[in-house]
């Protein structure tokens, strides 16, 4: 049960960073298992793209990780204040 929780917890959107733990560690929300049996358009597109773009993809989503914590720190301070 306990893995299912924090799942759950880690996909959430925290109303104090805006952002969910997950998406601040990696730099892109989850994919949540339903999307891996029933494929969403996002996984589909995914699984499409040839290696080269993919790894492009996934570097230009790397570049956006620092972007998206110094919004998600100022959303924090706000918080805070």
């Amino acid at each position: 049960m306990l893995p299912f929780v924090l799942h759950g917890y880690r996909i959430s959107v925290c109303t104090s960073t805006g952002a969910t733990p997950y998406s601040l560690v990696y730099g892109m929300e989850a994919i949540l298992p339903l999307e891996v049996e029933i494929p969403s358009l996002r996984v589909l597109v995914e699984s499409k793209l040839e290696e080269a773009e993919w790894a492009q993809a996934h570097y230009e989503q790397f570049n956006l990780i620092e972007e998206k914590r110094l919004a998600t720190l100022c959303h924090k301070q706000l918080y805070q204040q």
